[in-house]
Parts: C-alpha cells; sequence; structure tokens
C-alpha cells in the first residue's frame, strides 16, 4: 500500500491555507482597531503595565547578564588584536543591532506571550467571550485589540531597556573589573554607532517582533480548544511558533537591512 495519498495532502494544504487566511482576516482587523482602541487608551494601558512591567525583571536581569559576557568575551577577542579600547563599541553594536531586540522578544514570548496565550484560552474555556458575543459586546475590540497594541508599545521599551542594561553590563567588566579606559570606552561608542542606522535599525526589529509575537499569542488562545488540556497546548504552541518566527524574521530583516 503506497504512503502517497493525494486526497490527505490536498486536505493538508487547504486546512494550512484556511488557517493562514484567518490569521491574516484576524490581524487585519486588528489594524483596523487602531483608532476605536487608542480612544479607550485605559484599556491599553492596564495591558502596557501588564506585559510591559512584569516583565521588567527578567529583561534586566538578563540583559545584565549578557552584557557581562559579551564585555569578557569581547576584551579577549580584541586584545588579540590589539584593539581592546573599541569594547564599548563591540558591546554597543552587538546588543542594539541583534542581541537587545532578539532576546527581548524571546523572553517576552516566554513571559508576556504564554500570559496571554492562557488568559485568553481561560476566558474561552469559562465562556467569558461566548458570553460578551450574547450582549453584542465584540471580543476583538474589548478584548484583544487592547493587548494587541500594548504588545507593540511595550517591546520597542522593554529592547530599549534590556541593550542600555547590557551596555552598563558590559561597561561593568570592561571598566571596572578589567581597566579599559573609561573614556576610550565611551568615545569609541559614541563615534561608532549612527542612531539612525544602528538604534533605528534595533527600533524596527523590536517593533515587528512586538507585532508577531503578540499577534501570535493572542491567534494561539483565540482558537484553542475550551479545555485544560487545549489551553496547555496552545501556550506550548505559542512559545514555540512565536519563537521560531523571531528567529526567522531577524534573519530576514537583517537581509533587508544590510542590503539597503
Amino acid at each position: 500500500m503506497s504512503w502517497y495519498k493525494p486526497a490527505e495532502i490536498g486536505y493538508s494544504t487547504r486546512k494550512v491555507m484556511a488557517n493562514w487566511g484567518h490569521g491574516a482576516r484576524l490581524l487585519w482587523r486588528l489594524t483596523a482597531l487602531f483608532a476605536p482602541t487608542m480612544k479607550r487608551f485605559g484599556l491599553v494601558r492596564d495591558q502596557i503595565h501588564f506585559l510591559g512591567n512584569y516583565s521588567l525583571a527578567i529583561i534586566t536581569v538578563s540583559g545584565l547578564f549578557v552584557g557581562f559576557v559579551l564585555g569578557l568575551q569581547g576584551y579577549y577577542t580584541l586584545q588579540r588584536y590589539g584593539s581592546s579600547e573599541a569594547l564599548g563599541l563591540l558591546v554597543t553594536l552587538s546588543l542594539v543591532r541583534e542581541l537587545g531586540p532578539v532576546i527581548t522578544a524571546l523572553l517576552f514570548a516566554g513571559r508576556a506571550g504564554a500570559s496571554l496565550t492562557a488568559e485568553i484560552g481561560l476566558m474561552k474555556a469559562g465562556e467569558q467571550i461566548s458570553a460578551m458575543e450574547m450582549m453584542a459586546v465584540d471580543p476583538l475590540s474589548r478584548i484583544l485589540a487592547p493587548r494587541f497594541w500594548a504588545g507593540i508599545i511595550a517591546m520597542p521599551m522593554l529592547a530599549a531597556v534590556f541593550s542600555a542594561v547590557g551596555v552598563f553590563g558590559g561597561y561593568v567588566v570592561g571598566v571596572l573589573l578589567i581597566g579599559i579606559d573609561s573614556g576610550s570606552f565611551w568615545s569609541q561608542m559614541q563615534g561608532g554607532v549612527d542612531v539612525w542606522k544602528d538604534v533605528g535599525n534595533g527600533f524596527i526589529k523590536s517593533f515587528v517582533f512586538g507585532v508577531a509575537v503578540t499577534f501570535i499569542a493572542l491567534l494561539q488562545g483565540y482558537e484553542a480548544q475550551p479545555t485544560p488540556e487545549g489551553v496547555s497546548s496552545a501556550t506550548t504552541r505559542t512559545v514555540v511558533i512565536a519563537s521560531l518566527s523571531v528567529l526567522g524574521l531577524d534573519f530576514i530583516l537583517t537581509v533587508m537591512m544590510f542590503s539597503i
């Protein structure tokens, strides 16, 4: 008996395309709700506090230790070529261009993304979303849209905090522990980092990652099966899909930015 079954392949392909189409429609509706959502900014503000402030501790601690490692590894690498004074430039470019947005997005997916999926999934399992629809309240505008735009706003701010704390960690290791000249550390950094090309590209990355991670978390929660197993599976899918999406988008954005 042949393993090749055209009917099953066709059904799977159609199911994948239908899921992509449903996701695209949901993303379009959430984007179109920007103006109505901003008119009720209190809802967005509360979600920014929930997503951003509660993620601040893990972002800060992670950024500090990443800065420590970059400072140590960068010093021993640059020392071979007699360029240890450029440590500040190396640490800063590594953080603002690449590590800051990417690691922040991965941590955001594991902490805030999983929380969003579990929250929406539990609301669906408790029939709260169905009750809102029965009362003619649109769950997209009341539940999903504020969380969507809050995640987009919080993500670049968290990436900026991660990069800033990481630079401080590199300074602690390079200047205070190893003994690199403080003036060289800061002057090399200020002279070699371009605000628009380097910091701006990092901001664009963090913005795109915020859209992707928050949308995936909301989609998985909104489409989760209303059972404990369904919510658990949706939370796991959020972390896996969001993490892979961040890494894939990072490659695409890096190619586009360096080709311009």
